[in-house]
């Protein structure tokens, strides 16, 4: 039986919206995210969107919720397995990189350029929870967030420029990642 045929509990229709939404996202960038586009995918109603969301801005703020909530979930996982002596540092940064690269540094910079920057409000409240849930209360909580502030511009605008600049300097496309991957060594070697 088909989405559209099925009656789904007012969460999973939820659920399913926003996965509908983080693939629009992906393949065709954050203009194609709109209330219409995504019941199309889902076989839905608009109207059914309007109630689970209210607005379009609403369903991209509650996706940008979604995939922050994710992705940071994941890089503390792999910054407990660094802490741990059993991940590298290049782990969190291709995490890092990557969740830009798949939509959130698109999504970013879409909410910036159209005026709906407290759509950046998940993904901001996401990057400070999981500082303080690594936070250890000593000086190193100083030098964390200033890597991750680092880190996360790193691969907002290796998102939106990296292709093209490495590119043009006949560089090999992961060439930012392994200076961010040297940065986060260096710095913990100085420790």
């Amino acid at each position: 039986m088909s989405l559209a045929r099925r009656r789904l509990s007012p969460e999973a229709s939820r659920s399913a919206a926003l996965e509908a939404a983080r693939d629009l996202l992906v393949e065709a960038g954050p203009q194609a995210v709109t209330l219409k586009a995504v019941a199309s995918r889902m076989g839905r109603t608009h109207a059914n969107l309007l109630h689970h969301f209210g607005s379009a801005a609403g369903l991209q703020k509650a996706l940008a919720e979604m995939m922050a909530t994710r992705i940071t979930a994941r890089i503390g996982e792999a910054v407990m397995k660094v802490r741990a002596g059993e991940g590298s540092r290049r782990d969190v940064v291709d995490l890092t990189f990557d969740a830009f690269e798949q939509g959130a540094g698109a999504l970013a910079s879409w909410a910036i350029l159209t005026g709906h920057e407290d759509a950046l409000d998940p993904i901001l409240q996401a990057i400070h929870r999981l500082m303080d849930e690594l936070s250890d209360g000593t000086a190193h909580d100083e030098d964390m967030r200033r890597e991750t502030l680092e880190l996360v511009l790193s691969a907002m605008g290796d998102a939106l420029l990296g292709e093209a600049m490495a590119n043009a300097l006949d560089l090999p496309r992961d060439t930012v990642r392994e200076i961010a991957t040297a940065r986060l060594m260096n710095h913990h070697e100085q420790d």
